[in-house]
């Protein structure tokens, strides 16, 4: 008997009515458990509804659910760090079922059949202004959309997108997705304002007549740090650098190029030096299994050729000679100098440690906290002290990430939605998640993850062609298939077979089952077979 089984039908007093035999003290119901994957996704996507329509072919349905979260499914497919495939339980089995590379195919499809995004609810007559066309920005633009609000999205930038746009490079990100996915939100009456700089954010407010206003500008600053130079080749900070490959004007480097960093920028930037013909290498203070950057990143990196300098921290720079001093890691993972030196030959200097929100312009707007490294101070319902402004993104103290913009955005649209409407919705809270121990593995097979192919590393190294490719559509609906379905019930009859007593009634396709409970004996034998844990046992009402 599993331990669930038994903590939920072993009651203090097992009271026995001698004339009418066992008295049942525990019952079945259909009780939908939690699916980890929705609930380690920041986006707020319902991953399992959306993988059983895949599953079934039903294609559009699958990415008319995505999108009542997340407006950028192609894009996401693509730069995701994809956290809901951390927490799939299939990882226990075969390996997890890979969700990014689903909803990259749903995405790339809705592109390609043009589909329109849902319609949204009836005009409200209230208008809001979003500041920043990043995917925090996009998102909120989306969602306030769909609540019926008039959306005007401004952009210092020239183009939609933000650091989608001018710090993801196009190898990962293709332009033409990320253009074909904001215009969709164009077309649904988002109304874009680009190369249009926000200075007085209360005078645009006012003349603009917005009811409220979401700020979600990013960060953009590059971290500066103090080294000690001496004939200093050229150093630049890693965000101008990929920006200003993206407008087509890189800067002139020499044959080695060092950049000085472990995440994902740091990997950017290095991948984009050796495709215009650099020798790039890494240097980072901390090892492989502490770096910031996503292991898939630097897998890719150190795939193609980028060396990377473990525990290593630069000291100074003499010319074209940067002196590094070694690290070690102490008990808790970070690094502290050994004492040991060495020098690394390099030509310029790439600096990736970080970036800090540009938010100076909201200084002269009162209320307003920032940090500073210039994000802003927000409360649970995600405004600031200025009323009416809310912000989300990169700019509010959280993890940095286009999935977790795209989640802020959207919870930023219903809490914008509800001070518009001047009420306070609290939200439902969640059932249990389906862990892998509530489930039965039994009666899962083994089937291999579907993969996705990589362009040879001879193309990849001389090209900003997209380097991942897609699955067809057989592999993504094989992949969606591959679904555990954890916590919910989908119908595998075996319930229904496995009672004694037949007291399991079957409603028909998509209705599931119900219990006739004058039949039932409480032998839990349904319990214990359903392989997705959508079936609990409670107390009887009344059990003494």
């Amino acid at each position: 008997m599993s331990e669930r089984l038994r903590d939920l039908t072993t009651p203090p007093d097992l009271t026995i009515k001698p004339a009418h035999g066992p008295q049942r003290l525990r019952r079945p119901i259909y009780f939908d458990l939690r699916p980890p994957c929705t609930h380690a996704c920041p986006a707020g996507e319902s991953v399992q509804t959306w993988l059983a329509f895949a599953q079934a072919g039903r294609h559009r349905d699958a990415w008319d659910t995505i999108v009542q979260a997340n407006p950028l499914p192609a894009v996401h497919g693509r730069v995701c760090y994809h956290p809901c495939e951390s927490s799939c339980n299939r990882e226990q089995l075969d390996g997890t079922v890979s969700i990014h590379a689903v909803e990259r195919f749903l995405g790339d499809l809705a592109i390609e059949q043009r589909w329109p995004l849902p319609a949204g609810a009836p005009p409200s007559g209230r208008r809001i202004l979003v500041v920043g066309a990043g995917p925090s920005g996009l998102s909120a633009a989306h969602h306030l959309r769909r609540l019926g609000h008039t959306v005007v999205v401004r952009d210092a930038g020239p183009v939609a997108g933000g650091m989608m746009h001018f710090g993801i490079p196009a190898y990962r990100l293709p332009r033409a997705i990320l253009d074909a996915e904001t215009a969709r939100l164009a077309d649904a009456g988002v109304t874009f304002e680009c190369n249009h700089l926000v200075e007085d954010l209360e005078r645009e407010w006012r003349d603009g007549a917005f009811d409220a206003v979401f700020v979600a500008v990013g960060a953009h600053l590059s971290k500066r740090t103090a080294i000690p130079a001496r004939d200093a080749g050229r150093m630049l900070d890693a965000v101008s650098f990929l920006r200003d490959v993206e407008a087509g004007r890189p800067p002139t480097l020499g044959r080695r190029v060092a950049v000085y960093g472990g995440g994902n920028t740091a990997m950017d930037a290095a991948r984009t030096a050796l495709r215009l013909g650099h020798d790039p290498l890494i240097i980072y203070r901390r090892d492989r299994a502490h770096m910031p950057a996503h292991d898939f990143e630097a897998a890719e990196a150190i795939e193609e050729g980028v060396q990377v300098h473990w525990l290593r921290a630069i000291t100074g720079i003499d010319g074209a000679r940067i002196e590094v001093e070694v690290m070690e890691l102490d008990e808790a993972g970070k690094p502290r100098g050994t004492g040991r030196t060495e020098t690394i030959e390099a030509d310029d200097l790439i600096l990736a440690l970080g970036q800090d929100a540009d938010t100076g312009f909201l200084e002269r707007v009162e209320g307003v906290a920032r940090g500073a490294d210039g994000t802003v101070t927000v409360d649970d319902r995600m405004m600031t002290g200025r009323h009416g402004l809310f912000a989300g993104g990169d700019m509010v103290p959280a993890e940095r990430s286009v999935t977790v913009a795209v989640g802020h955005g959207r919870q930023a649209a219903g809490f914008i939605d509800q001070y518009l409407r001047g009420v306070r919705a609290e939200a439902a809270p969640h059932p249990p998640i389906a862990t892998f121990d509530t489930l039965r593995p039994w009666f899962y097979a083994g089937v291999p993850q579907a993969s996705q192919s990589h362009a040879a590393l001879a193309e990849r190294r001389e090209s900003f062609e997209e380097v991942v490719a897609g699955l067809t559509e057989a592999a993504a609906v094989h992949e969606a298939k591959r679904c555990l379905s954890c916590g919910t019930c989908f119908e595998c009859d075996g319930c229904y077979a496995a009672c004694p007593e037949t007291a399991v009634i079957k409603l028909g396709e998509g209705l599931r089952y119900e219990f006739d409970y004058a039949r039932c004996t409480g032998c839990a034998v349904c319990f214990e077979q359903c392989p997705c844990s959508a079936i609990s046992m409670v107390p009887e009402p009344g059990a003494r």
